[in-house]
């Protein structure tokens, strides 16, 4: 981890306690999955505080078991890290033949086991002669929704830096090769990054992050972090644990080990390479064990240990192993890693059972009860005018090919020519059948806009008209504030009706006084697994 730069406010190869809690972890995770598929995403202020939570309801639902993250093979790897400092003037810094030595073992390993791999040079931005970065893809899974773990492969002049951190990189370096070992089938796509000069300010990630395009900043949908992981008096850190892909991260220790009760990594914040990734847009969590700080006696009384610094040799020449290495806080790490990798990117792809893109006609009726209200912008497919008023309103640009549901297609001269006017309007779909069993969900984008003049009273909705009636699955309310149109993804979990013929029914209104309301919906899907 970086040296502080502002003031913050400060095992065994078996672990018997997750021996222990292993039918709890277990039932938890269910529990999890359950949760997390009836989980509906709003859309979100800025991408960095979007919680992927859609694409972690489908991964946790359809997720294959992780496996256990050998702490013997991490240790291998500690200990090849720990032979290249010593025979390189006894440190790893970015711009030394120890970093040199670093990257081509990384390398090496990644490509064996069959990563598509490349070193990437810091071209600017980074210390003079500092090392490249070290990327890694995995082949397969969904390439418009990547899931990326990290650590920073270099350390400081002070010493070998196994704490800080070969003890991150060998916790990436063993996840991604028992990922390769284990050859799962893939539902997203996973890369690995082992950064340069991060001990100089960030600079290899910065460098990294800065250099994605836009389009491809928005496919990664989580960055972990990992640094300084085996601290001999650590703690449990998780960064950003409230954030969804940090839940998934505190669901594996508090399924794992009742009453360790991870806490937020206030220490670590700003000063690790997850703000580079947050700096973009990109949502970030990871794991941590503590640095300079001291540990409370709070902590000591639930984690053990001393109130004394985290770890005692950050940052200097004692940062050696085996000495500087705590082994369960260690093992404990690696496996809440491999949990997050494999539920929200592994597991058997959905079977879809009914799509729709609105590129042609399918049998969406308007107004299918006769009770719509609206005077204007009556939910019509077709291909969108774009439309602007303190930011876009109606979307030009559909999710996929031309066509999207839309309330008033055309643009008009002013914003407001054939926007949603004077109530409600609705659009039904086609009776689709569902399966008889399995985990079943409804899937589409969507996108509600209005000017400050909107209310509470403004709408977008999703229903699911069923045998016996007609259930609100999702409400999307307006507000006295500017909203802009974009694209969001919503899934719901309608599992409650198998069997049953459904039919989808979207609903939009503009009940508020002379208010600007417009909305979307693209790329509907109905899947089984």
């Amino acid at each position: 981890m970086a040296s502080l730069r502002l003031p913050v406010t400060p095992g065994t190869p078996c672990d018997p306690l997750r021996s222990q809690a292993l039918r709890l972890y277990a039932a938890k995770r269910a529990l999890l999955a359950l949760a997390l598929a009836g989980t509906a995403l709003a859309a979100p202020a800025t991408a960095a505080d979007a919680a992927p939570a859609p694409v972690a309801a489908r991964a946790a639902a359809l997720a294959l078991a992780a496996p256990d993250i050998s702490l013997t093979n991490v240790k291998a790897h500690l200990q090849q890290f720990q032979t290249i400092a010593t025979s390189n003037g006894g440190n790893r810094r970015s711009n030394t033949a120890g970093y040199t030595a670093s990257v081509n073992y990384v390398y090496n390993k990644l490509v064996a086991a069959g990563f598509s791999v490349v070193k990437q040079n810091c071209t600017s931005g980074c210390t003079s002669g500092a090392g490249p970065n070290v990327i890694a893809d995995w082949p397969g899974g969904d390439a418009n929704t990547v899931y990326m773990f990290g650590a920073h492969l270099d350390g400081v002049a002070a010493g070998p830096g196994i704490n800080d951190n070969a003890s991150g990189s060998s916790t990436v370096l063993e996840i991604a090769l028992t990922l390769a070992a284990t050859n799962p089938s893939m539902l997203n796509h996973v890369r690995f990054g082992f950064w340069t000069d991060e001990e100089q300010g960030l600079n290899g990630s910065e460098f990294y992050a800065n250099s994605l395009p836009a389009a491809e900043r928005t496919k990664i949908k989580g960055y972990f972090n990992f640094d300084m992981v085996g601290s001999t008096n650590g703690g449990y850190f998780i960064n950003r644990i409230t954030s969804s892909i940090g839940q998934v991260l505190k669901a594996y220790y508090d399924a794992n080990f009742p009453g360790l009760n991870p806490e937020e990594n206030v220490e670590g914040a700003g000063r690790s390479d997850d703000a580079s990734f947050n700096a973009v847009g990109i949502q970030t969590s990871g794991v941590a064990a503590g640095a300079s700080a001291n540990k409370t006696s709070a902590q000591v009384t639930k984690w053990g240990g001393t109130t004394g610094d985290y770890d005692p040799c950050y940052h200097s020449s004692c940062d050696t192993y085996p000495a500087n290495i705590n082994d369960t806080v260690l093992n404990r790490a690696g496996d809440a890693a491999a949990y997050a990798l494999w539920t929200l990117a592994t597991g058997t792809p959905a079977t879809a059972v009914w799509t729709d893109t609105f590129e042609t006609a399918t049998g969406w009726t308007t107004n299918p009860s006769a009770t719509d209200t609206a005077t204007t912008g009556a939910w019509e497919r077709g291909d969108p005018g774009d439309t602007n008023s303190s930011g876009a309103k109606q979307l030009g640009t559909t999710v996929s090919g031309t066509n999207d549901l839309v309330t008033g297609r055309l643009a008009g001269t002013a914003a407001g020519d054939y926007d949603l006017d004077g109530g409600v309007t609705s659009v039904r779909s086609p009776a689709v059948t569902l399966p008889a069993s399995g985990t079943i969900n409804l899937s589409l984008n969507w996108y509600l806009a209005h000017g400050s003049n909107s209310s509470s009273a403004d709408y977008f909705r999703v229903s699911i008209v069923h045998n016996t009636g007609t259930a609100i699955l999702f409400t999307q309310a307006g507000a006295a504030s500017n909203r802009n149109g974009s694209w969001a993804l919503g899934t719901w979990n309608i599992s409650a009706y198998a069997g049953q013929s459904v039919r989808i029914l979207i609903t939009a209104a503009d009940a508020s006084t002379a208010s600007l309301v417009e909305a979307g919906v693209d790329d509907a899907k109905i899947t089984v697994s």
